[in-house]
């Protein structure tokens, strides 16, 4: 059931996500205007991300109420403990050996009870996220003004190193050795793949990158870069080692988390939008006073064409959260990135078929790596899923002779 569930997950990131990347695509060329005599590119970054925040915490919201419970109250749906019922847990002797029951209490303590539980502490914990995230996304776009596309492929690659640090650091978790292992070969695996990609695109990509902006020209451009790419990093280390914690910590599904997480980040995003802010380094490097959904709601008037794109950008997004928020909650963040990181490969290779393109050497060996580390996780993981079912027979077997 694990590994069809693993199934699941990854076809909704790599579907939802695929589609996702080709809106983003369309968004990111001029629109015509209505008059038909000038052309433009829709620039609000924040725009975008609170579309998507607000359809994908209504799109969890739906999820939710769909899949409540009839014993369920709706705090308790929403991923929060009812005042009026505590969960609590008895150890009763019988016959020598001890048993533990859980139950619930209406406002009577009958045993010590479950004080790990804090609605406050679980809403400071979305929102911590939730302004991660809002402040990541800006320092990701910025280093693009200042460094390649092949070089910010390549450092987000090695994005799962970040998260087992941030896990690491932040709250003591330990991974089994073979975690580290098929994190270093993936990473390697990716960054070997981008490293040795043809000359021919490499230098397409800077003169691309070149030609967009002229902040590359400035002295110390990689070193600038290269910080926002760093921040931007550390702060989704900080997200999926976050989100970790409070799933184990709180036991909430992982639509929950998504529900209140991308609703913070939509009021986040939202304030930020509507207040008449001055110009904002990474930010909001285009602010000039003016309310940035002004700004936005104005283009799409003058530039129709971008709605459909915006939809299916919000859409696809939204839905593609819901398979990534499950993919955390039973598989945890590794998991997670791995899946996403791996879909930028899988990409790469389906072009190669689809459009005969032709992959170096050294991009073959740096798939074949990422494969290998994919082969040690999946191998690991079905030994203890056969483990499992071998003591799970022995037990049985035990409750039989008995």
């Amino acid at each position: 059931m694990s590994f069809v569930r693993l199934i699941f997950c990854v076809a909704g990131v790599y579907s939802m996500f695929l589609w996702w990347a080709v809106a983003q695509e369309r968004l990111s060329v001029p629109f015509q205007s209505i008059d038909g005599e000038s052309s433009d590119r829709f620039r609000s970054a924040l725009f975008l991300g609170t579309c998507q925040s607000f359809l994908s915490s209504l799109s969890a919201l739906i999820y939710i109420l769909l899949r409540k419970k009839k014993s369920e109250t709706l705090i308790q749906a929403l991923g929060f403990h009812d005042k009026n019922s505590e969960e609590t847990t008895t150890t009763v002797i019988s016959n020598g050996k001890a048993h533990t029951h859980t139950h619930h209490t209406n406002g009577v303590v009958k045993a010590k009870s479950n004080t790990r539980f804090s609605s406050k502490a679980l809403l400071l914990g979305y929102a911590q996220c939730a302004t991660f995230i809002t402040f990541a996304a800006p320092f990701g776009f910025a280093a693009l003004s200042y460094i390649s596309y092949p070089a910010m492929v390549l450092g987000k690659s090695c994005k799962l190193v970040p998260v087992m640090i941030m896990n690491v650091l932040l709250y003591r978790r330990k991974f089994a050795p073979h975690k580290y292992l098929v994190v270093l070969m993936v990473t390697a695996g990716i960054t070997v793949f981008m490293g040795f990609g043809s000359d021919n695109h490499k230098h397409g990509s800077k003169k691309a990158a070149s030609s967009s902006t002229d902040a590359a020209s400035t002295p110390y451009a990689s070193l600038i870069g290269a910080v926002y790419l760093l921040i931007n990093l550390v702060l989704d280390g900080a997200i999926n080692s976050s989100q970790d914690e409070m799933f184990s910590r709180y036991k909430i599904s992982g639509q929950q988390m998504m529900l209140w997480i991308n609703l913070m980040c939509t009021c986040i995003s939202f304030i930020l939008m509507a207040l008449p802010l001055p110009s904002i380094p990474v930010l909001l490097p285009s602010g000039n006073g003016r309310s940035e959904l002004f700004a936005a709601w104005t283009f799409i008037q003058q530039h129709p064409l971008v709605i459909s794109p915006l939809i299916e950008f919000s859409i696809t997004g939204a839905l593609g959260q819901l398979f990534i928020f499950e993919t955390l909650q039973h598989f945890g963040s590794l998991t997670l990135v791995t899946i996403t990181l791996t879909r930028k490969m899988f990409t790469m290779l389906l072009s190669v078929v689809v459009y005969n393109h032709q992959l170096t050497p050294g991009q073959w060996l740096g798939a074949a790596i990422v494969f290998a580390g994919i082969s040690v996780e999946a191998f690991v993981k079905r030994n203890d899923i056969h483990a499992k079912r071998v003591l799970q027979e022995r037990e049985k077997a035990k409750l039989k002779s008995l």
